[in-house]
């Protein structure tokens, strides 16, 4: 008898740790089929490039980025809109994609891009100057496309 009120009871316990625990981000992170996406245009010495991307609208969705994620569409990609200005630094912690990292003026032209970020890198990756927006693509992209310094972001 007794044996059975301390299984229960640890089985009462463990339930209730479970239900008080953060969410792990590793284990649902949004599909990008599950967020909602807007429409992002690059004007560049090439043309203008179009993207449909998230928004991480909130500290933990900034938090969170693009980390776990597999697969990223080719017009895909992820803002991280910042407001008042500041100076942004980024990560690639629990990140499995290289990316190319877009530091975007309040002018909206790009400040600078740290190109093909390593994946899992902890190697802080900072803007030069106060941004208004972070954006996030594809590694390699960027140079492939002639994305550079200067270009409009319009979103």
């Amino acid at each position: 008898m007794l044996v059975r009120k301390v299984l229960g009871a640890l089985a009462l316990a463990s339930i209730g740790l479970a239900a008080c625990g953060p969410i792990d981000a590793k284990s649902s992170p949004p599909s990008v089929a599950q967020a909602k996406l807007v429409p992002l245009t690059i004007a560049t010495a090439k043309g203008v490039l179009h993207y449909k991307v998230e928004v991480a609208r909130t500290s933990d969705e900034q938090a969170r980025g693009l980390m776990f994620r597999t697969v990223l569409p080719d017009d895909g990609g992820m803002i991280f809109p910042m407001s008042p200005p500041r100076f942004a630094s980024f990560w690639m912690k629990n990140t499995l994609l290289p990316l190319d990292i877009i530091f975007i003026r309040p002018d909206h032209t790009i400040e600078s891009i740290a190109a093909n970020a390593v994946p899992g890198d902890l190697t802080p990756l900072e803007s030069g100057e106060p941004v208004a927006a972070v954006l996030e693509i594809i590694g390699g992209d960027a140079a492939r496309l002639g994305i550079a310094p200067g270009d409009k972001i319009s979103w």
